[in-house]
């Protein structure tokens, strides 16, 4: 069966990991706080005795609530060793050959209805203007200025397709909350951006990139909570998380654990996540094998 990324059931356990639940009932506490070096996913780095204190329910509720599974894994078959680093997310049957072997742009549209036609498999990436779109792009297909970069934000203002393997797209979208640009023009970009995910079946799932070199953002809160009311997929891509701040300020894995307290208000199930850097290079692998396990599973 082929899954279109519109059509969401809450109560298909074998399509939970694609479904937003968008609520707020309560929630079992955060046992487990994120650390850039020690603790790097709350379940990997948790001690034999805290585990063992996990009744076997209290561990499928945490492996439900915390952690993305995805089909053909049962929560109460998930361990540690399944679970990728610097991420929420349990690898499963559907993870396969992530390589990415050639890349090339197709075309940019102004209007969702000009983009390709083709049926193939795509990833939208949003995100604040200057949060690194272009740099996670060109990272993970490892061709510099596949996606352009620029120090003023804002530079992409069209949707673009780039076909990757000749078999699936990534999609760069324009970003979103420019500081110079006036408010009405700030989510200016819901114009034709909204009627892209509103209308395109073709949409595995958006990779929402948060900069965690900041503290939670307002506007990433509200596009992260439109895109779950709407029902659509959604994992967050934490990027510059190789960044400290000297003297002030919080380090990127205390701005990624307040962002995830603020979005599991709403969320029943925190949507998968990952830290990555451009920089560095970390979590490119990682993120690169999360897409194809849900492609492959969309695929079918």
């Amino acid at each position: 069966m082929m899954l279109r990324g519109r059509v969401i059931s809450l109560h298909n356990p074998s399509i939970r990991w694609i479904s937003s639940q968008f609520d707020a009932p309560s929630f079992i506490s955060f046992r487990y706080p994120l650390s850039h070096s020690t603790r790097r996913n709350p379940i990997q780095h948790a001690s034999a005795s805290q585990t063992q204190s996990l009744s076997t329910s209290g561990t499928e509720k945490f492996v439900r609530t915390f952690l993305f599974v995805p089909p053909g894994v049962e929560p109460n078959e998930v361990n540690e060793d399944m679970v990728l680093p610097g991420s929420n997310i349990v690898v499963g049957p559907y993870a396969g050959d992530a390589r990415i072997k050639e890349v090339e742009f197709v075309k940019s549209s102004g209007r969702a209805k000009d983009c390709p036609k083709d049926e193939r498999p795509e990833f939208a990436i949003l995100g604040r203007s200057n949060v690194g779109k272009s740099s996670l792009i060109n990272a993970l297909v490892r061709k510099k200025e596949i996606a352009l970069t620029s120090k003023k934000p804002g530079k992409t203002q069209l949707i673009n397709h780039f076909l990757v393997n000749k078999s699936w797209y990534i999609v760069d979208l324009p970003g979103y909350g420019f500081a110079k640009a006036p408010e009405t023009a700030r989510m200016d970009w819901s114009s034709f951006t909204k009627g892209y995910f509103m209308n395109r079946d073709t949409l595995v799932a958006v990779l929402l990139l948060i900069d965690a070199s900041v503290p939670p953002q307002k506007i990433d809160l509200d596009c992260a909570n439109w895109l779950g009311r709407n029902k659509i997929p959604i994992t967050f891509v934490f990027t510059k998380c190789d960044k400290t701040k000297a003297g002030k300020g919080k380090r990127p894995d205390e701005n990624i654990r307040d962002f995830q307290e603020l979005i599991r208000q709403n969320y029943r199930q925190h949507p998968p996540w990952i830290m990555t850097s451009s920089v560095t290079g970390l979590g490119r692998d990682e993120l690169l094998l999360h897409m194809s396990q849900l492609r492959n599973y969309w695929d079918q």
